[in-house]
């Protein structure tokens, strides 16, 4: 029974990396048909036949097409932050530079920016398996956004931060709504420098307010 329990357990450590294989095989698969059908017309048997499995087999890595929804959500956001020592979105004001480098990143990766764009619009209809992650993932992206703004209006001696949580959104609706607008015409913007124009432009404007729109209005 010694030699039977070794075995096993040898056999599993040998077939983990392939199993990894072939779950990211099938994570990227699903990016493509979520970010061109959405994930209500994208189907497993779809993603199965793009990675030459079966429809079981694909159940087999990750249960449900739900789960794998999840999953693909989740493996873009490990994927902005795989190169990071601690493999997190940095904090404090290196946040801002994090935020610039992941758009030009982005304009490197089409796939995962449509799946993302796709699946957060769907996600704010009834019941849709992943309102609860944006949910979460924008209520912490803000709550770290306005805490990079906090530490930075320190050092710069701002104290007038009644703006903080307002830019805070901002960035991060500037950023997908950039992507949308690059999907639908790439030749129309630049994701990557427009991102970056917008994120300077708002952390300058909590950093040193300009005058209100009202007073470019002539009377």
């Amino acid at each position: 029974m010694g030699n039977e329990m070794v075995t096993t357990t040898s056999s599993a450590v040998k077939s983990r990396p392939e199993t990894e294989r072939k779950r990211t095989e099938i994570l990227k698969a699903a990016i493509e048909i979520f970010g061109a059908k959405g994930s209500t017309n994208g189907t497993l048997a779809d993603i199965a036949e793009q990675v030459g499995m079966t429809h079981a087999g694909v159940l087999h890595h990750f249960g449900s097409k739900q789960k794998l929804l999840l999953e693909v959500l989740a493996y873009r956001d490990q994927s902005d932050v795989a190169e990071l020592a601690e493999q997190h979105i940095p904090n404090g004001p290196a946040l801002f530079a994090h935020l610039v480098r992941t758009a030009f990143a982005n304009a490197l990766r089409p796939g995962i920016v449509q799946v993302y764009t796709v699946l957060s619009a769907e996600s704010v209809t009834d019941r849709h398996p992943a309102r609860s992650f944006f949910e979460d993932r924008y209520t912490v992206l803000r709550r770290e956004v306005v805490a990079a703004f906090g530490e930075l209006c320190a050092q710069e001696g701002v104290t007038d931060t009644d703006t903080i949580g307002h830019a805070s959104a901002s960035i991060l609706a500037v950023m997908d709504g950039l992507q949308l607008q690059w999907l639908l015409d790439p030749s129309a913007v630049e994701l990557a420098e427009a991102s970056e124009f917008a994120i300077q432009a708002i952390v300058n404007g909590v950093l040193r307010p300009g005058p209100r729109i009202g007073t470019y209005v002539a009377d």
